[in-house]
């Protein structure tokens, strides 16, 4: 049962009742959060998750193309080294659901496509000259063969490849990615950044340079429908569609969490997995006139300096393909998205009623024109730049679109930002943070998403077993990390 705010103090935790008070408390429904609660409820903890929309996934949520199917409203793909899928996959019964997908990969730049995909085809990139063609493909092989990212973590990103490929290769190729991906912040980003997407993307190769990448039969909606079976196997209670208003703490620790109906859910733990921002707020919901845990304002004011860009994407479902190139980087700055995924150039088209899926994707502030539109005019707006892109290419190709927004979407990753990123256990006891700020020095992705969750999980169980003590010391919780 819960107990209703109006009838109880949620910070009167001095004798809850027995069958109410819970073990844990998850906030968040995506692939963090539910493979934390599995983490928990597998080792017999009592857990709830609380989700706010009313479907779980996360930025993993799915939605209807075609006659029905379901995709991702935000394009996913997964590569070799995301071992920790494959794991899960086995874990939840569903092995076989990632298949491997030969892709082709492009570049859009000065009106013109060019492929992308082997080690040839840098040789006949244009753009550069013969020289640079070369330095790019150097770059390339050096940029993989560092193994070390705390040698990276002083530098920029743009130091960095300046250094390994020149200005020019800079000024074509990365800094366009950069302006389009990361906007004011682009000159600010870190080296371990670009490093990891080199690193990934160099493993996901075969031996004559084809990329190989992995997508779930059915989409993620699988994955979160077998993660969400199994926790109700477990006995974990999931509130989807419910709101979190505050995480109420006191003198000693976390106290629970309140709901925006006013339902208190009393707890040992709390796990945010929500980002920093939005963590911040919850902490600090219920004012400063209300007593608190003393941590409170150095961790809010931590979790306040993380900066963020939030994303919009365009889909469409259209009756042909636009190109055979699966992953499309546009080096155009006049261009407002900075990839086309045509997602049927990996996965059948004949999965989604032989519609032609394509995202377009841009990284943006929140209070950009673009993110503020309504999605008519973002389609409006977007058609005269698909044309410019692809001559052929016309309205009536489009069957149907969607228009979807994420506030936190991509977090900024500055030098030196394992100084900065918020800890998985806090100052304040029995409360935890795993987000997408907190998987460095990888990229936020869905591999990692479920990583964190399980390491989150795994730490929590462990200080639930040991009957919890007074909050580790920072160089216990990065051991905890590795």
């Amino acid at each position: 049962m819960s107990m209703n705010a109006g009838n109880v103090n949620p910070r009167d935790t001095s004798a809850p009742e027995a069958d109410d008070l819970r073990d844990a408390v998850v906030v968040g429904g995506g692939f963090t959060g539910l493979t934390a609660a599995l983490e928990l409820a597998e080792r017999g903890h009592r857990v709830t998750v609380v989700e706010r929309e009313p479907e779980l996934g996360g930025l993993a949520g799915s939605f209807d193309v075609g006659d029905g199917r379901r995709i991702e409203r935000f394009y996913h793909h997964w590569f070799d080294s995301d071992r920790e899928m494959f794991d899960l996959c086995e874990r939840l019964g569903v092995p076989d659901a990632l298949e491997s997908h030969l892709t082709r990969t492009g570049m859009y730049y000065a009106n013109s496509i060019y492929r992308l995909s082997r080690p040839l085809d840098l040789l006949r990139f244009a753009p550069l000259p013969l020289l640079d063609r070369v330095r790019l493909g150097v770059l390339a092989l050096r940029g993989r063969r560092v193994t070390d990212w705390r040698t990276l973590e002083h530098r920029t990103a743009e130091e960095w490849l300046v250094s390994l490929g020149g200005r020019r290769v800079y000024d074509v190729v990365w800094r366009p990615l950069l302006e389009g991906k990361f906007g004011q912040y682009a000159d600010q980003v870190g080296a371990t950044w670009m490093w990891t997407k080199l690193a990934l993307r160099g493993g996901s190769r075969t031996k004559s340079g084809s990329e190989i990448l992995y997508y779930l039969r059915g989409g993620s909606e699988i994955l979160v429908n077998a993660l969400h079976k199994r926790l109700t196997e477990l006995g974990v209670e999931v509130l989807a569609g419910t709101a979190v208003d505050a995480v109420t703490t006191d003198d000693a620790g976390v106290t629970g969490v309140r709901t925006e109906d006013g339902t208190f859910l009393p707890a040992r733990q709390v796990l945010l997995t929500v980002a920093p921002e939005l963590a911040a707020n919850l902490l600090s919901a219920d004012g400063p006139d209300v007593p608190a845990h003393p941590a409170l304002p150095a961790l809010t004011r931590r979790l306040r300096d993380i900066r963020y860009l939030a994303n919009v994407c365009l889909v469409l479902e259209n009756n042909r393909r636009l190109s055979d190139t699966y992953w499309l980087n546009v080096n155009d700055p006049s261009f407002p998205y900075v990839g086309v995924i045509e997602h049927t150039n990996m996965d059948s088209p004949s999965r989604y009623g032989n519609r032609h899926v394509v995202y377009l994707s841009k990284y943006l502030p929140a209070d950009a024109e673009l993110y503020r539109m309504s999605d008519e005019e973002v389609f409006t707006y977007s058609l005269p730049y698909l044309r410019r892109m692809f001559p052929g290419f016309d309205r009536s190709w489009v069957e149907d679109y969607h228009v979807w927004r994420a506030e936190y979407a991509q977090p900024v990753i500055t030098p030196n930002y394992s100084r900065d990123m918020p800890p998985t256990r806090t100052a304040v006891h029995g409360l935890y943070l795993a987000s997408m700020a907190q998987v460095f020095p990888e990229d936020r992705g869905t591999n990692h998403a479920a990583r964190e969750g399980r390491r989150s999980g795994q730490l929590m169980a462990d200080r639930l077993r040991t009957a919890g003590g007074p909050a580790a010391p920072r160089a216990e919780e990065e051991a905890s990390r590795a």
